[in-house]
């Protein structure tokens, strides 16, 4: 581990160090990959001022390119348009970097797991460039009171980004304790002068596995005990690593957090249904569902509704954003979603392979079976229309001509019964699906066709009786 640029606080009594950005390798941007200079890079070796984010990058073997290409992707995490990336460069090369107090109480860690696995070397170099991480538990080289003065120290000088991970037990007092001191304290003293709370994962936004029933320590989220500052709630079990970039970015760039839906989630990532984003919805509209894991449906990627996906109910941007990387997640590997970014999945959505009631799609209330079965029987209804449409097209023509040709030599028009298909085309030829002799509507001596009934005879597009389709009379 390597120190950061920021002073090195120690505790009194111990010279036990402190590093900030103790993770933060120095790497190029790939293997054997050689860095390309900012424009107005300083010299660093010369004296120069090395605070700025373009030398920070540059001393960790982060290139123009690199940071531009990462300015281009938050961009379009963010859901801005493109010609945002480049204010996003500017305003990051110019902020200073924010102090960051990350606090874990009731979780798993995996928010964590998460954030230092993100993406590539060089945008974890670029996270860490942008931020000043004074506090991380997990992370940070310094432990006992070494760990807890830097803690105190960061939030003394207030201004902070205060990043939350886990949720906060209050029903057993002291069930979850930091240096003697449980964990709604730390809470609120840490919240003193912040600039801005992020929940990161389901539990510290929404109490997640931990609030689930019973609930025997009193769980509960953290905008339950703490108000009076900006929060938004990355939720997510884990929380997504782009999607904590990209929320950070936004403050850097704007000074104020994404607008955020009704749950405090920024819209950007939590604005559309992973069910209209999946890439198996077409699978779902056209009813086809894999019945059993491991099934022939299953192994062709088949929708995974009926083995208990929530992604009808479920809002996140796993299916663009993805996982690791953008290298995968749950639905792409066979596994349904489980809906873990919304509040109170755990005792809602189980069992996790129990299919949802109800679907809505399309502005309908439908379960899975209903709209397959709906789906076949508009298919069915659409062939049948279409051979419908091209009847009726048949039959005016055929109309149009008889009348263009004039009265025949009988004293009376087509339409006796039985020589229908002699007077015009308006009877087809014998094997024509629509006209020929022998089908159910215009076939020689068809009931339908030869007494007038209203498939040929009555009130069809032509509005005359006894037309040359048959004898019947008029609808009008």
């Amino acid at each position: 581990m390597t120190s950061g640029d920021r002073a090195t606080p120690t505790s009194a009594g111990t010279d036990a160090p402190f590093a900030p950005n103790m993770f933060a390798p120095n790497m190029p941007d790939g293997p054997g990959a050689s860095r390309e200079p900012y424009a107005s890079e300083p010299n660093v070796a010369d004296g120069d001022d090395d605070s700025s984010l373009t030398a920070r990058l540059a001393n960790a073997g982060v290139g123009r390119r690199a940071f531009l290409q990462f300015c281009a992707g938050v961009t379009a995490t963010l859901a801005l348009p493109a010609r945002f990336a480049p204010r996003i460069a500017s305003a990051l090369a110019k902020v200073d970097r924010p102090i960051v107090v990350w606090l874990e109480f009731q979780d798993c860690a995996g928010d964590t797991e998460a954030f230092v696995r993100s993406r590539n070397p060089s945008a974890a170099n670029l996270v860490l460039g942008l931020i000043s991480l004074d506090y991380h538990e997990t992370l940070m080289a310094a432990a006992g009171t070494a760990a807890e003065s830097a803690r105190d120290q960061a939030v003394a000088t207030g201004g902070h980004i205060l990043i939350v991970e886990g949720s906060v037990p209050t029903g057993i007092r002291g069930s979850c304790t930091i240096g003697g001191q449980a964990a709604d304290d730390i809470l609120t003293n840490a919240t003193r002068g912040a600039a801005g709370i992020i929940n990161v994962g389901t539990c510290s936004a929404f109490g997640g596995i931990p609030v689930a029933k019973p609930n025997p320590t009193g769980a509960t989220s953290v905008a339950d005990i703490v108000s009076g500052v900006p929060i938004v709630n990355l939720s997510g079990c884990p929380v997504n690593a782009d999607n904590l970039t990209a929320t950070i970015v936004h403050y850097l760039t704007f000074g104020e957090f994404p607008a955020a839906d009704d749950l405090g989630r920024p819209l950007f990532a939590y604005g559309e249904r992973i069910h209209d984003n999946c890439p198996r919805r077409g699978q779902f509209d056209a009813g086809q569902f894999a019945l059993e894991w491991g099934d022939q449906a299953h192994r062709d990627g088949a929708c995974l509704y009926r083995l208990g996906c929530k992604g009808p109910s479920t809002f996140h941007n796993c299916p663009s954003v993805q996982y690791n990387g953008g290298t995968s997640w749950p639905v792409a590997a066979g596994h349904g979603c489980v809906g873990c970014s919304e509040p109170a999945f755990w005792d809602t959505d189980t069992p996790f392979y129990d299919r949802l009631p109800h679907v809505q799609t399309a502005g309908l209330d439908l379960t899975a079976d209903r709209l397959g079965i709906a789906v076949v029987a508009a298919t069915a209804a659409g062939f049948a229309l279409h051979a419908v449409g091209k009847g009726v097209q048949h039959r005016l023509a055929a109309a149009h001509d008889a009348r263009a040709a004039g009265p025949s030599d009988s004293s009376t028009p087509s339409g006796g019964e039985g020589d229908r298909g002699e007077e015009s085309p308006a009877a087809g030829s014998s094997g024509d699906p629509a006209n020929g002799s022998g089908g159910p509507a215009a076939g020689s001596g068809g009931p339908p066709a030869a007494s007038g009934g209203p498939p040929a005879g009555a009130g069809d597009d032509t509005g005359e009786g006894g037309d040359a389709h048959g004898s019947g009379t008029s609808a009008t």
